[in-house]
C-alpha cells in the first residue's frame, strides 16, 4: 500500500441499524450514455467513505444522484432509511462541499458560515453562536471578521466545511474538494478532513480520482469503472486483494501478468497481480551474496517452500524519493517486472543496469484476477 495509506487500526464505523446511504440497482442514463450502471451500495452511519475512479467512471454522477441534483433513470436511493429517490436536494438531510468552495465574497467568514441559518430565520444570537462553534471545529474561530479574499486556499476550504456542518447534516458530500490545492496543502487538508470527520461523527462521502487520497482518508471505498462499482472494501482489502485487473492497475502500482506472461512468470494461465514491493532482488548465486536473505530461503540460498524465482537482467534503476524502483527484463521471453525497495541498500552490491539478478516472491503474493 502507498506510504500515505491509513495505518491506524481503528475499526470502520458500522451501524447495526439503518445505514446512512443505501443504493439499490441505481442507473442513470444520459441519452445513449449509461453514466451509472446498476449501482448497489451501502454506507454505514459515521463512515468516511470514498468513491474512487478515473475521469468518466461515474463517481460524480453518483454523488449528484445522492445529493438530488440528478434523478436516477431507475433504482432506489435511501438516506437514513428514508426513500429520497424523487425528492429535491432541499428535502434531503445532505450538504455538499464543492471544489470551488462557493463562498460569498461580500460576506465575512462568520456570515458565510451562518448563511443557511440566516435563510432559515434563526435568530441572530443563536446563529452567531453556532457559526462560531462551527469555526472552532475547523480551527478558524479567530477568522470570523475576515472576508474570503483574505484567506488562504486551505482556510477557504475549512470555511466551506464549517458552513456545510453548521446544521449537523446526516451526510456530507465532498466533490473533489482538494483538487485545486498544491501538494503540501492538499496533504495538510487531508489530515484536517479526517480530524473533522472524527470530531463531528458526520458521515462523509468523498469523490476523488486520487488513489492515495482515498486510501489515506477512507474507512471504506468503492472503485468505479465505466459506470459500475467494481469493488468495495477497506483500503487494505482493495490494495492487497484487488478483484479485477482494472482495480489492481488503478490502485497503486502492480505487475499485471496475463496470457503467456502469466504462464512464464507465474507458472499458470490466467491474469495475475504481483505488487512490486512483494518482489525481492537477489544476486544469481543467492541471497548470501546480497544485503539480506530470507527466513524462507533454503540451503545455499535456494528458493524456500512456496517461493518462486526467475532470472533476468536489470534494465533500469531509478531512485524515487523514499524508494528505489528497479525494472528487470526476464531471461524467458520479453517480460519485464518492476520491483520496489525502500532504499538502495536493499539491493545486491553489484546491482546496476545490465547486471544479472534473480527475482523472488512468495507464490501467494501473485493474486489471480478477473479481467
Amino acid at each position: 500500500m502507498t506510504e500515505a495509506a491509513r495505518t491506524d487500526d481503528r475499526p470502520a464505523p458500522t451501524s447495526a441499524a439503518t445505514p446512512a446511504v443505501r443504493l439499490t440497482a441505481v442507473t442513470k442514463e444520459f441519452g445513449a450514455l449509461r453514466a451509472v450502471d446498476g449501482a448497489e451500495l451501502t454506507i454505514g452511519e459515521g463512515e468516511f467513505f470514498s468513491l474512487l475512479g478515473p475521469s468518466g467512471s461515474g463517481k460524480t454522477t453518483l454523488l449528484r444522484l445522492i445529493a438530488g441534483f440528478e434523478r436516477p433513470t431507475s433504482g432506489r436511493i435511501e438516506l437514513a432509511g428514508r426513500e429520497v429517490t424523487a425528492l429535491p436536494p432541499s428535502r434531503r438531510d445532505v450538504h455538499t462541499v464543492f471544489q470551488d468552495y462557493a463562498l460569498f465574497p461580500h460576506m465575512t467568514v462568520e456570515q458565510n458560515v451562518a448563511y443557511a441559518l440566516t435563510v432559515a430565520g434563526v435568530r441572530k444570537p443563536e446563529r452567531l453562536a453556532r457559526a462560531r462553534a462551527a469555526l472552532r471545529t475547523v480551527r478558524l474561530d479567530d477568522h470570523g471578521p475576515r472576508r474570503p479574499d483574505q484567506l488562504s486556499g486551505g482556510q477557504r476550504q475549512r470555511v466551506a466545511l464549517a458552513r456545510a456542518l453548521i446544521d449537523d447534516p446526516g451526510l456530507l458530500l465532498l466533490d473533489e474538494p482538494l483538487g485545486a490545492l498544491d501538494l503540501q496543502l492538499r496533504q495538510e487538508m487531508q489530515r484536517e478532513l479526517q480530524r473533522i470527520q472524527r470530531a463531528t461523527g458526520v458521515t462523509f462521502l468523498l469523490v476523488t480520482h486520487d488513489q492515495e487520497e482515498a486510501l489515506t482518508l477512507s474507512d471504506r471505498l468503492a472503485v468505479l469503472d465505466r459506470g459500475r462499482i467494481v469493488q468495495t472494501g477497506s483500503p487494505l482489502e482493495i490494495y492487497d486483494r484487488p478483484a479485477t485487473a482494472f482495480v489492481a492497475g488503478f490502485i497503486g502500482t502492480t505487475n499485471l501478468l496475463r496470457d503467456q506472461a502469466a504462464v512464464r512468470v507465474i507458472g499458470a494461465p490466467g491474469t495475475y497481480s504481483l505488487r512490486p514491493e512483494r518482489i525481492r532482488i537477489v544476486a544469481p548465486d543467492g541471497p548470501k551474496d546480497g544485503p539480506k536473505g530470507s527466513e524462507k530461503d533454503g540451503p545455499d540460498g535456494a528458493p524456500g517452500p512456496g517461493e518462486r524465482c526467475v532470472p533476468g537482467r536489470i534494465t533500469e534503476i531509478a531512485h524515487v524519493g523514499a524508494h528505489t524502483r528497479v525494472v528487470v527484463r526476464l531471461d524467458a521471453g520479453d517480460d519485464r517486472l518492476t520491483a520496489v525497495r525502500l532504499n538502495s541498500t536493499d539491493l545486491p552490491d553489484a546491482a546496476r543496469p545490465g547486471a544479472a539478478v534473480h527475482l523472488r516472491w512468495n507464490a501467494a503474493d501473485a493474486l489471480p484476477l478477473r479481467d
